[in-house]
C-alpha cells in the first residue's frame, strides 16, 4: 500500500552502515594523530619552560643548555621537506609510525641523560621522530577527510597543538616539582606507546605501488645544508654580530646552497620539492601567509616575557598565566574557524584572522607602556583570536591546492614555513629589541623605560609582518 513505510533495500542499509563506519574511522584517525601532535607541542613548551631547572640539575651553563631547544628546532627545520617527500614515496603511515617510535625512544633516552651533551644529542634524535610526525600528520588527515570537512579536521588538529602549548608550562612545573625534570621526558613513553598502537590500527595504509619515483638525495642534502646555514646565522647572529665574519659567511653559504637547490630541482626527473606547486597562486600565497603569521606570533612569544618579568617585575608563574590568554583562545577558536571556512570559503576567514592578529599586536604595543595586566591579557586574547581564525582555513587552502600524490611535500612545506617563521620571528624581535634598548641606554633612558621601548618596537615590527600577511591572504 502507498501509505505503508517501505524498508530500505539491503544494499542501501549496507551503504549507510559503511558510511557511518568510515566517518567513525576518520574521527578516530583525527584523535590518534591529535595525540601525537599534542605530545610534540607539549614536549616543546615543557622543555623550554624548564631549561633553568634542567641546567641546574646537569650543572650546565646557560649558553650550553640553550642548545637543548636550538638543536631540536634546527633538526626539525632541516629534515621536514625530505621527510615529507619520503612520505609521498613510501607511504605516510609507514613514515608516521616510524617517527612515533623514534620520538618515544628519544624521549626515554632524554630522561636518562647523565650530561647536557647527552641531552642535546638525544634531543636531536628525538627531533628526527618529531619531524616524521609533523611532516605527515596533515597529509594523513587530508587523505582521511573529504574536502567539505577538511577545514574542521585541520582546525581540530590545531586545537591539540594549542592545548599542548597551553598545558606545557604548568604540567611541566608540576611534574618537575613532584618527580623531577626527567619525568617530563618519561611521561611520553607510556602515552606515546598507546598512541602508536592506535595509529597502527586506525590509519589507512597508503603505501604506493612498486616502481614509484626515486628519492632525491642530492636535493635533500643541498636544501638541508642551505637551510641549516641560514637558521644558524639567524639564531646566532645577535651573539656573533650581524655583520661579523661568521654571520656573513653563513648567509653567503645559505644563499649559494639554496640557489643551487633550485637549479638541482629544476633538472631532476624526480625532485624532492616539486617547484611546480608554487605555480599555484593559492599554494604560494598560503605558504607566504603561514610564514608571516609565525613571524608575528613568535615575535610576541620572544619579546613579551621580557616586558612581563623584567619590565613589570612579575614572577615566571604569574607571567605564564598572562601569556596563557593567547593559546587558550586559539584552542577554542581554531576548530570553529575550520568548520566555518568549510561552509563560507577560505579567503575571508584567513584574511580576517590576519587583520585581527595585526590589530592585537598594535594594541599590545600600546598596552606595553604600563597599562594593567588585564589590558595586556585582553590584547593577547585578540592576537590568539586572529591566529585561531587564520590557521585552519590557510592550512586547508595550502593542502587543498596540492595534488594527492604531493600531500606529504605540501605538509612539509607548511611545517617548514612554520619553523622558519619561528626562527625569523625570534631573530626579528631580538634584533629590534636589542637595537632599541642599546640606543635608548646610550641616550640616558632608564633601564625599564628602554626595555618597554624595545618591546613596543618589536611588537610594531611584528604588526608590519601581519599587515603583509593580510595582503597575501587576500590575493589568493
Amino acid at each position: 500500500m502507498s501509505g505503508r513505510c517501505r524498508a530500505a533495500p539491503p544494499g542501501a542499509r549496507a551503504a549507510a552502515l559503511d558510511d557511518v563506519a568510515r566517518s567513525r574511522r576518520r574521527w578516530l584517525v583525527l584523535v590518534t594523530v591529535g595525540i601525537g601532535t599534542f605530545m610534540s607541542a607539549l614536549d616543546g613548551s615543557v622543555v623550554s619552560a624548564l631549561l633553568p631547572v634542567i641546567a641546574r640539575g646537569l650543572g650546565a651553563s646557560l649558553a650550553e643548555i640553550e642548545w637543548v631547544t636550538t638543536v631540536y628546532l634546527l633538526v626539525v627545520s632541516v629534515l621536514l621537506l625530505g621527510v615529507g617527500r619520503l612520505g609521498d614515496l613510501r607511504g605516510h603511515k609507514r613514515v608516521y609510525l616510524g617517527g612515533f617510535a623514534l620520538f618515544v625512544l628519544g624521549s626515554g633516552l632524554c630522561g636518562l641523560a647523565p650530561s647536557a651533551a647527552w641531552l642535546i644529542a638525544m634531543r636531536g634524535f628525538q627531533a628526527v621522530g618529531a619531524t616524521m610526525l609533523f611532516a605527515n600528520a596533515p597529509a594523513i588527515l587530508t587523505a582521511s577527510f573529504p574536502a567539505a570537512e577538511r577545514g574542521r579536521a585541520l582546525g581540530t588538529l590545531g586545537t591539540f597543538t594549542y592545548l599542548g602549548l597551553t598545558a606545557g608550562p604548568s604540567l611541566g612545573g608540576w611534574l618537575a616539582g613532584a618527580l623531577g625534570w626527567r619525568a617530563v621526558f618519561y611521561i611520553n613513553v607510556p602515552v606515546g606507546g598507546v598512541a602508536l598502537a592506535l595509529a597502527a590500527r586506525t590509519v589507512v595504509d597508503d603505501r604506493p605501488e612498486r616502481g614509484s619515483e626515486p628519492f632525491d638525495l642530492l636535493g635533500a642534502i643541498v636544501f638541508g645544508a642551505g637551510l641549516l646555514a641560514l637558521l644558524v646565522a639567524l639564531n646566532q647572529g645577535h651573539a656573533w654580530g650581524w655583520g661579523g665574519a661568521r654571520s656573513r659567511a653563513l648567509f653567503i653559504a645559505a644563499f649559494m646552497l639554496l640557489g643551487l637547490f633550485v637549479v638541482v630541482e629544476r633538472r631532476s626527473t624526480s625532485p624532492m620539492l616539486d617547484l611546480s606547486l608554487f605555480r599555484s597562486r593559492v599554494f604560494t600565497a598560503a605558504t607566504a601567509s603561514a610564514l608571516l603569521n609565525y613571524i608575528a606570533v613568535y615575535s610576541v612569544i620572544f619579546a613579551l616575557p621580557f616586558l612581563l618579568i623584567q619590565g613589570l617585575g612579575l614572577s615566571p608563574r604569574h607571567a605564564g598565566l598572562v601569556l596563557t590568554a593567547q593559546p587558550l583562545v586559539m584552542a577554542v577558536v581554531a576548530p570553529l574557524s575550520g568548520t566555518l571556512s568549510d561552509r563560507i570559503g577560505l579567503r575571508g576567514p584567513a584574511t580576517t584572522g590576519m587583520l585581527l592578529l595585526g590589530s592585537g599586536l598594535v594594541l599590545l604595543a600600546c598596552a606595553s607602556g604600563g597599562r594593567s595586566l588585564w589590558t595586556i591579557a585582553g590584547s593577547l586574547a585578540i592576537v590568539g583570536l586572529g591566529v585561531g581564525i587564520f590557521v585552519s582555513p590557510n592550512n586547508s587552502a595550502l593542502m587543498g591546492a596540492a595534488p594527492r600524490h604531493r600531500q606529504g611535500i605540501a605538509a612539509a612545506v607548511l611545517a617548514t614555513a612554520r619553523n622558519v617563521g619561528m626562527v625569523l620571528g625570534v631573530g626579528l624581535a631580538g634584533a629590534v629589541l636589542t637595537t632599541v634598548v642599546s640606543q635608548a641606554a646610550g641616550q640616558g633612558v632608564a633601564g625599564s623605560a628602554a626595555l618597554v621601548s624595545g618591546v613596543r618596537a618589536s611588537l610594531l615590527a611584528a604588526a608590519l609582518a601581519a599587515a603583509a600577511g593580510v595582503v597575501t591572504a587576500w590575493v589568493r
